[in-house]
């Protein structure tokens, strides 16, 4: 099997022996950067519970240490001599009158112990009859529901310290006592007190301090029921956490969401304290990172793996070429035909061979192709001395006579048609100047509608528009006429009314815009397109927009050439945008 994988890798072409070399070396790094990766997110993560834990330990702490602090002063309250006798007094019965100013003694007993304790709301004395005697800044009368509760739960700890959950009737938390006396050898029960403690805010203070993530405290009997708050948010079940130890965290599913939960066990209280997060806000940055590192080496992979076969085409691709020429010429292909990728090759090993071999079969076709070459120069050399005997004035006095003749016998068309196609013939082999006057050019279109008009009689009408001060501009040389030409084509042609081709010229910005205009049907977009490519042999004189356009920008430069625009069964306009050069005219 080894060998097989062997013989397969040394069988394959260079570039994708790179490219498989580079691709383990990538998987190799990929397995060790994943391995590194999980070890540290997994230190990370560690250090996220431990600083939760240590949070939520100092908040549980600071909460009892409160709650002791409610116990003392509920201590206080339930041993004090005064509220005991006022209580005592009310137990042995007395008149209205001195029950009522019991009860203002009492509250203004409780006033003494008002301090600057910011988490009280009030205190409360309930006497043997449950009749409540309040005070403090946030006094409520408890209900009776409420009073009962109080009173229920502070006589079974004969004296001891009760706290009292909230509930929906009264969201605070209250530490109560049952105030008992020493009569004789017996305790008297005189009655029971209740110190309101604000929990929200002592919540808001303590805990939000020591975590300020979007998390939710919570505190649980360890018998499972919920202390505070009396509800739970999102429909979560609290109480069906199976928490166990001192402390501890976890990681549950509680309505169908993943939660981190941290839990704290009261040493003081039978309470145990809960931290809940959502799992996705915790470990969002620790998921991002993840994600991210690999996205990252993935597109680093491609980007890599992309560049290692770029760089193998490189090299592999000249001695990849080199063997395809070398199986064209053993089929007896000796032509050269270089492709761009020739055109600059490298100074390497590959680019020199590639260089070396090309001369070489350049020279081997240069030597076979020798005799034919040196053939076909003389048969052209040959051509072009017969044509050379043709002497263009010959064809001027021919046509001249033709003239003279047609003007003796009367016939006014034929001499008309002779003397315009005299003067096209030498209008196109004389003036070697790459430009003429703008007057110049239309007394050849002239001559050109001239014959037309004979052709095509009432159906042709020709208007010229041109503005005289602009009859001297410079415009190339035979650029107008076959512009008339494709109009008379390609609109006169196909109409059977009278077609009517107007030029017109006017100064914009920068230069003269000369318009050619017909009525005719127009032209489809893709007749324009292969106008402007050439791809329409023109007819006449041999020029096409694309040879037009060409010799203007060659002579004033890209900001200049030809625009077409056609509406169907409407006109045509060809307007050539050419700078304002002005001669002299004579």
């Amino acid at each position: 099997m080894r060998q097989g994988l062997l013989a397969f890798y040394y069988n394959l072409r260079i570039k994708y022996k790179i490219i498989v070399m580079l691709a383990f070396m990538m998987a190799v790094i990929g397995i060790a950067t994943f391995a590194v990766m999980k070890y540290a997110f997994h230190a990370y993560d560690k250090e996220i519970y431990k600083q939760s834990a240590s949070a939520l330990n100092s908040a549980s702490l600071g909460v009892e240490k409160e709650l002791r602090n409610m116990e003392k002063i509920s201590f206080k309250i339930a041993t004090d001599s005064y509220i005991q006798d006022y209580l005592s007094e009310i137990k042995a019965g007395g008149s209205e009158y001195s029950n009522y100013l019991t009860a203002v003694n009492i509250r203004q007993r409780l006033l003494t112990f008002t301090s600057n304790e910011k988490y009280i709301l009030s205190f409360h004395v309930m006497d043997v009859f449950r009749k409540q005697y309040g005070n403090g800044y946030k006094m409520i009368n408890l209900s009776t529901e409420r009073n009962a509760q109080v009173v229920n739960e502070t006589n079974k700890t004969n004296g001891g310290v009760q706290f009292v959950f909230p509930d929906y009737g009264d969201n605070a938390l209250i530490a109560g006592r049952e105030i008992r006396r020493v009569d004789g050898l017996e305790l008297d029960h005189l009655g029971n007190m209740a110190v309101r403690i604000d929990i929200d805010r002592l919540y808001s203070d303590l805990v939000t301090s020591a975590d300020n993530s979007k998390a939710y405290f919570a505190i649980l009997q360890k018998g499972g029921h919920l202390v505070y708050p009396h509800d739970q948010p999102d429909g979560m079940d609290l109480t069906s956490l199976q928490l166990t130890g001192q402390q501890g965290f976890k990681i549950v599913s509680l309505s169908g969401k993943n939660y981190f939960i941290t839990y704290y066990s009261s040493g003081y209280l039978d309470w145990v304290y809960v931290n809940v997060m959502p799992y996705d806000q915790i470990f969002h940055t620790t998921e991002s990172a993840k994600n991210t590192v690999i996205i990252v080496y993935i597109l680093l992979s491609v980007l890599i793996l992309g560049a290692a076969l770029s760089f193998s085409r490189s090299i592999t691709g000249p001695i990849e070429r080199l063997n395809q020429r070398m199986k064209r010429i053993q089929l007896g292909h000796f032509e050269f035909a270089e492709e761009p990728e020739e055109r600059n090759l490298a100074k390497d090993e590959a680019g020199q061979l590639q260089r070396n071999f090309r001369m070489m079969v350049g020279r081997i076709d240069e030597l076979i192709n020798e005799n034919y070459v040196k053939q076909l120069t003389i048969k052209d050399t040959e051509f072009k001395a017969l044509q050379a005997q043709i002497n263009p004035h010959f064809l001027y006095n021919t046509l001249e006579s033709i003239n003279w003749s047609a003007k003796i016998a009367g016939h006014k068309q034929i001499s008309i048609m002779v003397e315009s196609l005299g003067y096209l013939l030498r209008s196109t082999i004389s003036h070697k100047q790459p430009t003429v006057m703008l007057e110049d050019e239309m007394r050849l279109v002239s001559h050109y509608i001239a014959i037309q008009h004979i052709r095509f009689e009432e159906r042709l009408v020709f208007e010229n528009r041109i503005p005289d001060r602009l009859l001297n501009v410079y415009v190339p040389k035979l650029s107008l006429q076959p512009l008339v030409e494709n109009a008379i084509h390609y609109g006169l042609e196909q109409m059977i009314e009278a077609c009517v081709i107007t030029i017109t010229a006017e100064e914009y910005e920068g230069g003269i815009a000369i318009t050619v205009a017909d009525n005719g049907p127009g032209l489809a977009p893709d007749v324009i397109d292969q106008l402007r490519s050439g791809e329409i042999q023109p007819r006449g004189t041999g020029i096409g927009l694309r040879n037009i356009e060409d010799r203007i920008k060659m002579l004033f430069g890209e900001a200049y050439g030809i625009r077409v625009e056609s509406v169907p069964q409407q006109d045509t306009r060809i307007t050539l945008y050419l700078p304002i050069e002005m001669g002299e005219r004579t």
